[in-house]
């Protein structure tokens, strides 16, 4: 039977009433609300909105951080007919923003208070919209403001009155009617809004739960942004269906304050599972190694050798504990009992594993989490596919992998023709199932170019393995092309790049029918320091005689890939970057260079550096020390 999310609702208050749902920390501790009471003020909210005069098909733009409201205000939206258009509260209130609300045709605007000064300084240009509902009170409220309590009272007034009015409405929602637009990041152009239905989240909640079983008390601290869809299904939407439950990190004064709350409200909350992106994992990862080094050398050394032992046994997790490393495993035990449990507790000590999305997660990391007793499964999707298409979980994973493939869904691996390829051949991920997308909203150019037939282009490229399994290895249509039309993905050589070196923090390469690759370094400049200093205790940052030591590093550190360096053989030499433009600012969230799940947008750092990129194929680029990069690094 095909649902839809208020169906999904319907079925677990039905369940499991009086289960805690959500949890929230407004004061000193979390507090729970039921299955049941989150039903009661979802109704409530919608009865707020149709006394509003919300209708079906509407569209309403949500801009908050984490929270209850966040959760309950989707819900209200959903049983009043309309759309929620989810935003990232890291989007600037300029162009960002201004778009996203207009182009969805947003007629209402849910806001966080943190939030509301964004909306208060564009809401001059956004003509359409009709009312301002603000989460937290405010001393003052514009005309178009109103409060989230006033509109609950008015929702308590409107069911006097007419007591089925929410229940009507949400009866009459289809499968088939738009649940959310979530917006793309734009890498290349404006975003495009994806258009998913009720039926493409409850299919991949269905989907997601073939890969994993969740019980009734666990818990997950969403640490993930809940405008994106993987937070929906992989968080609130799949605990909703296992009658389980959700926590939100607690709103700090700043956005700083925020993060700082992560930490603390896992040991708080205690959480079974987390959604991870790969920065949140290299954070935890150096949070964990830098506590173990401030215990001394002896810990250090326990913990290094307890680890070494533990990659060994696991070897990639299915396969672990073969042949003579199973004579390991009391030695292990004894260590997972002295220095690994005493980790977990920095997670709640209840973590059984995280699941990994966003970007390709290391198979270092993985290593690392799954020998401390705290696997972190790499997972797989995009927006388009709502978003879960393949993971690693407790049931089936192989360390490596993107993981084992939901059902029911059909995925196929497909050249640049179009044609099938076999096991372990590459090609781009094209799948096809009911957490396909219905498209991309008022764009059917590109809903055409990346749908077709019913089978959805993912632009990813991957190979399966002939146990079920998939490898994600890079982007398809994001290939360094070289002068004689050969192709390959970047993406491992730009990870091995910055994760085996200190002194380099982020490498986009660039290949479009050049004789050579080039790179776009971001270089840790603390670290290019201090090796200077140690070259030379009297040396001069400022001297151009430091930069030039510093420049022929970052040259040593790439060198290590070619012929007689320790990474030697690791890629084929000939994408090996040739010339290296240093840049003096990282690829962020802040300068348009990273998107929301941290993944750095190729396209427009591209457009950024252009004149950069067209300098490394001038005559004498291939020398490091020239007067750009000397620049780059004052």
């Amino acid at each position: 039977m095909k649902t839809t999310i208020i169906d999904l609702l319907n079925q677990s208050v039905d369940k499991f009433a009086e289960n805690p749902f959500l949890w929230e920390k407004t004061t000193n501790e979390f507090e729970p609300t039921s299955y049941i009471e989150t039903k009661r003020l979802t109704h409530q909210l919608a009865a707020g909105l149709m006394s509003l005069g919300i209708e079906a098909g509407d569209k309403v733009a949500l801009l908050s951080e984490g929270r209850n409201a966040w959760i309950i205000s989707e819900l209200a939206i959903l049983h009043s007919g309309a759309v929620n258009v989810p935003l990232s509260i890291k989007l600037e209130e300029s162009n960002d923003l201004i778009f996203r609300i207009k182009h969805s045709e947003s007629s209402f605007i849910f806001v966080s208070g943190s939030q509301l000064k964004k909306i208060r300084s564009i809401i001059a240009s956004l003509t359409n919209i009709k009312k301002v509902v603000v989460f937290d009170e405010q001393v003052e409220y514009e005309p178009i403001e109103i409060s989230l309590n006033n509109i609950m009272i008015a929702g308590a007034d409107f069911l006097l009155k007419f007591p089925d009015a929410v229940v009507q409405c949400a009866s009459a929602v289809k499968p088939t009617d738009l649940a959310n637009i979530s917006y793309t990041s734009g890498t290349t152009a404006d975003p495009k809004g994806i258009m998913l239905t009720h039926r493409n989240y409850t299919a991949n909640v269905e989907q997601a739960l073939t890969l994993m079983t969740i019980p009734t008390n666990y818990r997950t601290l969403l640490i993930l942004p809940l405008d994106h869809c993987f937070a929906h299904v992989a968080g609130f939407y799949s605990f909703m269906a296992s009658g389980a439950s959700v926590g939100t990190v607690q709103t700090g004064k700043t956005g700083m304050e925020t993060l700082k709350n992560i930490p603390l409200n896992i040991k708080e909350l205690k959480p079974n599972l987390l959604l991870s992106v790969p920065a949140l994992a290299k954070s935890f990862k150096k949070n964990i190694e830098t506590n173990i080094r401030s215990q001394g050398k002896l810990v250090s050394w326990l913990f290094s050798t307890a680890l070494k032992m533990a990659y060994s046994y696991n070897k990639e997790g299915y396969n672990k504990g073969e042949g003579f490393q199973k004579l390991k495993k009391p030695l292990l035990s004894l260590f997972d009992k002295i220095i690994f449990s005493k980790v977990r507790e920095g997670f709640g000590g209840n973590l059984d594993f995280f699941i990994g999305g966003g970007a390709l997660l290391d198979i270092d990391l993985q290593r690392f989490f799954y020998a401390i007793g705290m696997p972190m499964f790499q997972g797989y999707g995009l927006s388009e596919a709502t978003p879960i298409i393949s993971s690693n979980g407790l049931k089936r994973h192989k360390l490596g992998s993107s993981g084992f493939l939901v059902t029911p869904m059909k995925l196929k691996i497909c050249n640049s023709d179009g044609t099938e390829l076999p096991y372990f051949e590459k090609g781009e991920i094209v799948i096809q199932g009911e957490n396909v997308m219905a498209g991309y909203f008022k764009n059917e150019k590109a809903s055409a170019e990346t749908i077709k037939d019913g089978w959805l282009h993912t632009g990813d490229m991957g190979y399966m393995d002939n146990t079920g399994f998939l490898y994600v290895v890079g982007r398809f249509k994001s290939l360094l092309i070289s002068s004689d039309g050969e192709k390959y993905s970047p993406e491992g050589i730009e990870e091995s790049l910055a994760d085996n070196s200190a002194f380099i923090d982020q490498v986009v390469l660039y290949n479009n029918q050049h004789p050579y690759t080039s790179a776009l370094i971001v270089p840790n400049i603390e670290t290019l320091k201090r090796y200077v200093l140690h070259k030379n205790p009297k040396a001069d940052w400022t001297m151009e005689d430091s930069k030039i030591t510093a420049l022929n590093k970052l040259q040593s550190e790439i060198n290590e890939y070619r012929k007689g360096g320790k990474f030697e053989g690791m890629f084929p030499e000939r994408w090996l970057p040739a010339a290296i433009a240093v840049i003096n600012e990282p690829f962020s969230e802040q300068n348009g260079l990273v998107n929301s799940t941290m993944k750095i947008m190729r396209g427009k750092v591209e457009t950024r550096y252009a004149n950069r990129i067209t300098a490394l194929y001038e005559t004498g680029a291939k020398d490091i020390v020239n007067k750009l990069n000397l620049e780059a690094l004052s």
